[in-house]
């Protein structure tokens, strides 16, 4: 995102957001003004959070986001051994995710230990550990939970994968259907859990892109339901815009096909 889109994003939101996520579909890290970025929005009171694959994590890096004030990292590592982690990180490395999640350890304890009196609280970023809930990885769950904490994580949280060609099974696909995200019907084929209607999310936030265009959730990645963008429209305007209404009212009522994909 360049500072020009930033520095809009910012001036449109602080006076009435409360939260920053500084991902979508994409690496973060990647992006070297990320630290000043989660300053300036810690500065103006704005919770961040960064979620990461963290290939690109460096001591440095990790001591600039402590130092910036993000006050949560989400790192993804679907796996305690090298051939469960790369079935899903095709291409990662499980040594490079262990060591940042070290590097952020160190950077959060050196900032505590200056800022609290003996270390008291968990102090920020909270560290949180995120594994999916593959077949790949299901003999390492219990694993996960005993050692999380020595890896360097404050939390750990499990998820479920969102599958392509899910229909006739994947081979990640977990072995206890409560698992899924899909489940086998009477005619073999797998198919979608069905989801509730309505979402809270597409009225309390949204997704702004790197141009500044203005999407209604996280999962509209090819941006067929754009509100607009905050380079010429206000983002109070395109909040509360005839689109956005109309996208809103089919999301409660008609679960559009980008909602059949989410697990809220």
């Amino acid at each position: 995102m360049s500072p020009s889109v930033w520095q809009r994003v910012l001036s449109e939101v602080q006076e009435t957001a409360h939260t920053i996520q500084f991902y979508f579909q994409g690496e973060p890290l990647l992006n070297k003004d990320l630290p000043q970025m989660i300053r300036e929005a810690h500065e103006a009171g704005l919770y961040t959070i960064v979620s990461t694959n963290a290939q690109a994590m460096t001591a440095e890096m990790a001591n600039a986001l402590v130092q910036a004030g993000l006050d949560r990292i989400i790192i993804s590592m679907d796996g305690l051994s090298d051939s469960s982690y790369k079935a899903y990180r095709v291409g990662g490395s499980l040594d490079k995710t262990k060591s940042a999640l070290q590097y952020i350890r160190e950077a959060k304890d050196a900032k505590r230990s200056r800022s609290l009196p003996f270390g008291v609280g968990l102090g920020s970023p909270i560290i949180e550990l995120q594994c999916l809930r593959l077949r790949t990885n299901e003999h390492e769950w219990a694993q996960f939970k005993r050692e999380y904490r020595s890896l360097g994580a404050d939390r750990l949280v499990f998820k479920t994968a969102q599958l392509s060609d899910y229909e006739n099974g994947h081979p990640l696909m977990p072995s206890d259907p409560r698992y899924s995200r899909y489940i086998q019907g009477t005619d073999g084929k797998y198919h979608r859990r069905r989801l509730r209607k309505g979402c809270f999310r597409v009225w309390s936030g949204c997704v702004i892109t790197t141009d500044g265009t203005v999407l209604p959730c996280c999962y509209d990645k090819a941006q067929q339901h754009a509100y607009g963008n905050i380079m010429t429209t206000p983002l109070r305007e395109l909040f509360t815009s005839p689109r956005a209404q109309a996208f809103r009212q089919a999301a409660f009522h008609e679960t559009p096909q980008i909602c059949q994909e989410c697990w809220r």
